[in-house]
């Protein structure tokens, strides 16, 4: 009988020492550096902590909203602060806790979640289901809880703007005023929206009363800086000269964000071991660069129904084929027609595409320009790819679809009259 070598295959690999990564956990996006990490958030951590201090004398904290881009720290300085406060509040027994509202897109589920990462079943004889109670059930199963083990509980709601309204900061920063619990709530709301605190519900804004802080984004030599601090999540000598540099000054292209430099950082890693290298290089980060884009735009337009990805590839296929910078609804509608001729997809009508097109607009995919002609001529709408997406990778993107073939000489020609 023939020896299966597939064990012993597994297990050589298993057995080998990473030749890349000494510490991999410390380029991971969710890892929580230690103070000395952190890097050019001073003032945040000091403005935040001056907003939570009275919680460490059990008193209430302040309600506090951070907001700016994505990647700027905002979850770091809260998850550093919180933590700081907990660790430096003698006896007073403070809760902390995160939510990602991006995930628990409901109030319910939002408050199950506190409810079960704050709970200790074997102090509160309390069982706190993930699902199955109803709203009221869980907000009830949540004060005795904090009633019983807390004395202030910090609360911070990441990504808040995607509850689809404010109850859940009614109902937490109002707790104790109207007597659901005697535990001192602070939140920490953050948003990538910089108006998001404008548009809350006065009702909100009255109860909350929120102190507001603003993340700015980070700079080359911050960027650089936070790279550096993580270094040592490499080997010794893995990383050439030129790639932490180059990490940062690709992030510092793209509103400064962090998540993104520490991404690329680590994906050129894992493509360096993939290639059996020893050495993390500049083409590395290249090309962990590109995939990182494919990646967003993957799931920016994953769910984009196959017209709309016909709409999409016309617009692409205009920038690629012609040296004009903006396209009429007219261009776009006859080479969408084209590309579906070629892909055997039927049409939709001139104003349907329209709409694909104001849809792909608001997705900020698109960029719009309307024109008015006057009597005559009428508003004339122009549209163009976002600046700040890279050409290549949206029009590659945007025809990868299954559902239908063609190439990219395909989809030039499109543009040129020459199907």
């Amino acid at each position: 009988m023939e020896k299966d070598g597939s064990q012993d295959i597994a297990a050589e690999i298993f057995a080998q020492e990473d030749p890349i990564f000494r510490n991999k956990s410390l380029v991971e996006v969710e890892h929580v550096p230690s103070p000395e990490r952190i890097v050019g958030r001073d003032d945040e951590i000091r403005a935040l902590s001056t907003e939570l201090r009275s919680a460490v004398n059990g008193d209430s904290p302040e309600n506090v909203i951070l907001y700016g881009e994505t990647g700027t720290g905002k979850s770091l300085v809260a998850k550093h602060v919180a933590k700081a406060a907990k660790s430096n509040a003698g006896d007073v027994r403070i809760g902390t806790v995160y939510v990602d509202c991006s995930t628990d897109d409901t109030e319910t589920q939002a408050i199950s979640s506190i409810a079960r990462t704050l709970n200790d079943e074997a102090v509160t004889d309390i069982r706190v289901p993930e699902t199955g109670l109803a709203k009221a059930a869980y907000y009830t199963r949540l004060y005795a809880i904090l009633d019983q083990q807390y004395d202030v509980v910090i609360t911070i709601l990441d990504e808040a703007d995607m509850h689809p309204d404010d109850q859940i900061l009614m109902s937490l920063s109002r707790a104790v005023e109207t007597g659901k619990t005697d535990c001192r709530i602070g939140l920490i709301a953050i948003s990538n929206k910089v108006r998001w605190a404008e548009d809350l519900n006065d009702r909100v804004k009255s109860s909350l009363q929120p102190r507001e802080l603003n993340f700015h984004s980070y700079d080359a030599n911050q960027l650089r800086a936070i790279l550096s601090h993580r270094r040592d999540a490499f080997r010794e000598g893995v990383l050439s000269d030129d790639v932490i540099p180059l990490c940062a000054a690709y992030a510092a292209q793209d509103h400064g964000d962090a998540r993104q430099a520490i991404d690329v950082l680590r994906n050129a890693g894992m493509l360096a071991q993939r290639d059996g290298s020893d050495v993390v290089t500049r083409d590395h980060v290249e090309d962990a660069k590109m995939e990182a884009e494919k990646d967003r735009f993957r799931d920016l337009i994953g769910g984009l129904t196959v017209q709309k990805k016909l709409v999409l590839s016309a617009v692409t296929a205009l920038h690629k084929g012609t040296d004009d910078d903006e396209f009429s609804m007219a261009q776009i509608i006859e080479t969408y027609t084209k590309l579906c001729e070629a892909t055997g997809t039927s049409t939709r009508s001139d104003r349907r595409v329209r709409d694909f097109v104001r849809r792909l607009a608001f997705l900020d995919i698109l960029e719009l320009r309307k024109q008015n002609l006057g009597r005559a001529g009428g508003i004339t709408i122009y549209a163009r790819l976002q600046p700040d997406h890279d050409l290549d990778i949206v029009h590659q993107t945007a025809m990868d679809d299954e559902q239908f073939v063609v190439t990219d000489s395909e989809a030039e020609n499109a543009s040129l009259d020459s199907f």
